[in-house]
């Protein structure tokens, strides 16, 4: 496992989530930032209601699929599942870190085995703690009583026990993981809001450059590029941002 910081393409760096109800909203937006925007995530939402049609469609508008579906169950479940997901030949799917390391260490063998002898896999990445977490969240009604940052870092390490490429974090978390995996774990990160833009549901945020600048491989933007008034212009002002400091 190695980081792709500073290898991934600037292309791809950014990963628009296709959070809508619809795949006609979806293919509107696909529309729009096709041949500006290269990665997008296709998330519970979408999947839900289209299945594996929301993939295809992205792959039809020549776009890589991040299929956001955070897995957590038995590490039977789990892993059938990821080779099922194998098939459709999607780029990046997600567990959450906290289905443990057996889990994870299952979900890693079945996407190896489904690779053995064919060119690539998708990379599997851990979820630690969701961007609408914050401290009053993790401690008062989860009960985890240490810090976000010490959540973060421990299921961090859980992840690379395991054998997953990466993880996702809030930006806000990204330099402290860097600093202790260093290249050893790819970072994705939510919570992305350029400046000026709306929190939303978002706890923990940062701007593109900065989550870029403190460490982040990929950065993954939904309403402040999709519910622009033109989200072509949106998503082409954060790769002038972030190509500022790649």
């Amino acid at each position: 496992m190695q980081s792709v910081t500073g290898k991934v393409p600037l292309q791809e760096r950014l990963i628009v989530a296709l959070d809508a109800p619809t795949l006609e909203i979806a293919e509107t937006w696909l529309r729009e930032l096709k041949g500006v925007v290269h990665y997008y995530k296709v998330g519970l939402e979408l999947f839900t209601a289209h299945g594996w049609k929301a993939v295809n469609l992205v792959k039809n508008y020549g776009g890589r699929v991040f299929l956001d579906l955070k897995l957590h169950d038995i590490p039977n479940t789990v892993s059938r599942t990821l080779a099922s997901v194998c098939e459709h030949e999607v780029d990046m799917v997600n567990v959450h870190a906290l289905g443990g390391l057996e889990m994870m260490s299952l979900a890693r063998k079945a996407l190896d085995e489904y690779a053995a002898g064919r060119s690539k896999r998708p990379q599997l990445i851990g979820v630690t703690v969701l961007t609408s977490h914050d401290q009053k969240v993790l401690s008062k009604e989860l009960g985890i009583r240490h810090s976000i940052k010490k959540e973060v870092l421990h299921l961090a390490g859980l992840v690379q026990k395991s054998g997953l490429d990466g993880i996702v974090c809030s930006p806000q978390e990204t330099l402290w993981v860097r600093k202790k995996f260093h290249e050893n774990l790819v970072i994705i990160t939510p919570g992305i809001r350029p400046s000026g833009t709306e929190k939303g549901d978002q706890k923990r945020i940062h701007t593109p450059e900065k989550a870029i600048r403190e460490g982040s491989d990929y950065i993954v933007v939904g309403r402040p590029i999709t519910q622009a008034q033109s989200p072509k212009e949106a998503a082409v002002k954060i790769f002038e941002a972030i190509s500022s400091v790649v």
